[in-house]
């Protein structure tokens, strides 16, 4: 069985004390005591493994260092542009996708979109997003977190894309994902609204539009399924 994973952003030292919410979920929810062993990670790669030498406090645990490393980066990266879903399947969407590998979301605002994220309460969306995708990275036993970032407008989005590699995922597309080359650094999956992408807001974003297969699927499971896919046809995996 895999150890749990908890973030912790100093990992130098012969031990790394686990505190603050981290800290709180160990000790107080998961009830880990000395002597249980733990993955620490600082959410950009680098982790540790250790046990469990002292609980000081309800929100304090004192881990040693037995064992540490870095994740090299996959090849090649993808980042997910994923139009926002209503309030039900937001954190649903970035769940998903960071189970799934993404190491990049960006929130888009596309002109179907129901949801609309203005003025002061889209930092709380955006935290909300991030929230949700640290969760998914430890549940996962991911190292790295994937980065939020946006709302961004469709004409962001283009300019953010420009001169890479990025694919909408359209069931009405010709071309499948399983014909294109995959061979970059950086890919770029856009994941349309429930709406779905209008052509002259898919001519505006001046993307490639492919299918991943038959079945049409929902905007908060389409990253996930195109991650996996990605993930079996390159190194990722």
């Amino acid at each position: 069985m895999s150890l749990p994973v908890f973030i912790a952003e100093d990992l130098t030292g012969e031990s790394v004390t686990l505190s603050g919410a981290e800290g709180k979920h160990a000790v107080t929810v998961m009830r880990l005591a000395v002597g249980e062993r733990v993955r620490l990670i600082d959410a950009q790669g680098s982790w540790i493994e250790g046990a469990i030498t002292d609980t000081p406090a309800k929100d304090e645990a004192i881990v040693s260092v037995e064992k540490r490393g870095q994740t090299p980066q996959p090849h090649p990266r993808v980042r997910i542009v994923q139009a926002i879903p209503k309030s039900e399947r937001s954190e649903l969407a970035v769940d998903l996708a960071t189970q799934a590998g993404a190491d990049e979301i960006v929130a888009w605002q596309a002109q179907r979109c129901v949801a609309k994220w203005v003025g002061p309460k889209a930092g709380k969306h955006v935290a909300k997003w991030e929230s949700a995708a640290r969760a998914a990275a430890k549940q996962s036993r991911r190292t790295r977190v994937p980065e939020i970032s946006g709302p961004l407008t469709t004409a962001e989005v283009a300019q953010l894309i420009a001169g890479t590699p990025a694919y909408v995922l359209h069931e009405s597309a010709e071309q499948r994902l399983t014909e294109v080359n995959l061979d970059a650094e950086v890919i770029t999956l856009i994941v349309g609204p429930e709406g779905g992408i209008g052509e002259d807001e898919l001519a505006q974003l001046g993307a490639q539009a492919v299918r991943l297969g038959p079945e049409v699927y929902r905007t908060a499971s389409a990253a996930m399924v195109g991650l996996s896919a990605i993930g079996a046809l390159t190194s990722r995996w």
